[in-house]
């Protein structure tokens, strides 16, 4: 059994805001009172009770993040099931879903099931996403139905857009029957010159061509039109243009189930930065103007934006180190998100603690389909406890992933996590 005393519980579904002792018995957690006696004379009398100290932490809900990519198979040298899992722990992360880019692709039964077994065996719960077409050709959808039967999530072509719009919508009217969620990158190659920099003024200092903010927004404008008209459940992956918010915040007033998530690096950093950190800002989308970055935060104020994700994308240092135009895009986000959460949107007063773990928990978990984790009793232990004010210093030499491509590195950051706790079990313990 597992106690943990005296933290200030935070949970975005039952909304319980207060002091109060957790007690774990197995996978569940069976009781959450003030001040649970342990001790002689006690129910609990002589059993095995591990204690946790708590006070002065935030014991919540484990952390969702619905978008990362732990490239295996195919590309392990930057990632694996188990170092990615590593990596989601010690960022307070207890249900990681994966993107379906791998190599192969996800778009067959037999490469969903080598992730789900290969998942199964990591501390924390690995879900994965199928492709929405075959090979992420953008041409012939994948058996969707096999699919989910299988045990896919969603599905996702991210990485790419997908191009053809009746494509699209066969794919939305079928994941609608299915009732199963469909998330989007929207990159209209036609606005790109070069990818990974914001078409603007760095891309202009740099003498690198860059991509266009209406890459984006065309794509986001048109896909949720098609989901309006179909029914499914969507989302508009890493959002990043003011105009994109827009156009998701309209959709959602008409009714459509659209959704939209942000990453840490988008409400935090401007295209500036990649100025300052060179490739290890250079992403997809880009990080773009402050404009576009205040546009996300009142999205996420106001409901617009209803996910927080890393998009937690690692590279070899080798890959990163390249010119602009030949490094890949992405960084790793996993061991970083609560604190920037944190810094950039709690701290500064734009919502509250509570809210930040509806983004980074609740939502995430149900557009996925999945009942969301709780603090209460007879629900299934996942959870984090951390330190809401307490700083850290982001190590290159700490991180849990085998990747090391962040621009963070280096920063002091609120949010620091002491535990995570995955199944009744302590999967991360800070030392």
């Amino acid at each position: 059994m597992l106690i943990i005393k005296n933290g200030h519980v935070i949970c975005p579904v039952t909304k319980l805001d207060k002091i109060a002792d957790v007690l774990i018995d197995g996978k569940k957690i069976i009781q959450v009172e003030e001040n649970i006696q342990t001790g002689a004379g006690t129910w609990l009398e002589g059993k095995d009770v591990q204690e946790i100290d708590a006070t002065g932490l935030i014991v919540a809900p484990g952390l969702v993040d619905s978008h990362v990519h732990f490239r295996d198979p195919g590309f392990t040298y930057k990632e694996d099931i188990e170092s990615g899992a590593k990596a989601a722990a010690r960022g307070g992360f207890t249900t990681v879903i994966c993107m379906a880019n791998t190599k192969p692709v996800v778009d067959n039964v037999e490469t969903l099931r080598y992730i789900q077994e290969k998942g199964e065996k990591t501390a924390i719960h690995v879900i994965q996403t199928a492709t929405v077409t075959k090979g992420m050709q953008g041409k012939e959808l994948v058996d969707m139905e096999l699919l989910a039967e299988k045990g896919a999530a969603g599905f996702t072509d991210d990485g790419l857009p997908i191009m053809d719009e009746e494509i699209l919508r066969k794919a939305l009217l079928k994941a609608a029957e299915l009732d199963l969620p469909v998330s989007l990158h929207e990159e209209d190659p036609a606005y790109i010159k070069q990818p990974g920099v914001n078409m603007g003024a760095v891309s202009e200092k740099l003498n690198y061509g860059g991509a266009s903010s209406k890459a984006e927004y065309v794509m986001v404008e048109r896909d949720c039109k098609i989901a309006e008209e179909t029914g499914a459940a969507l989302c508009i992956q890493h959002i990043s243009a003011k105009e994109s918010v827009d156009y998701v915040r309209q959709a959602k007033a008409a009714g459509a189930d659209v959704h939209a998530e942000a990453t840490p690096h988008h409400f935090t950093l401007t295209e500036d930065a990649v100025l300052k950190y060179g490739t290890y800002a250079r992403m997809n989308p880009p990080l773009r103007t402050e404009e576009d970055r205040q546009a996300i935060i009142e999205g996420i104020k106001d409901g617009t934006i209803d996910m927080i994700v890393t998009d937690h994308a690692p590279h070899s240092k080798e890959e990163k180190d390249r010119p602009m135009a030949q490094a890949p895009s992405g960084i790793t986000g996993l061991e970083t998100s609560l604190a920037l959460g944190i810094k950039s949107l709690v701290q500064p007063g734009h919502i509250s603690l509570m809210k930040l773990m509806e983004l980074m928990s609740k939502n995430p978990a149900e557009f996925y389909r999945m009942i969301p984790g709780s603090i209460r009793e007879g629900e299934v232990a996942d959870i984090v406890i951390f330190g809401e004010d307490e700083e850290w210093e982001v190590k290159e030499e700490e991180y849990a992933s085998k990747a090391v491509n962040s621009p963070f590195t280096g920063w002091t950051l609120p949010g620091k996590v002491h535990f995570t706790i995955c199944d009744g079990e302590i999967v991360y313990k800070n030392k």
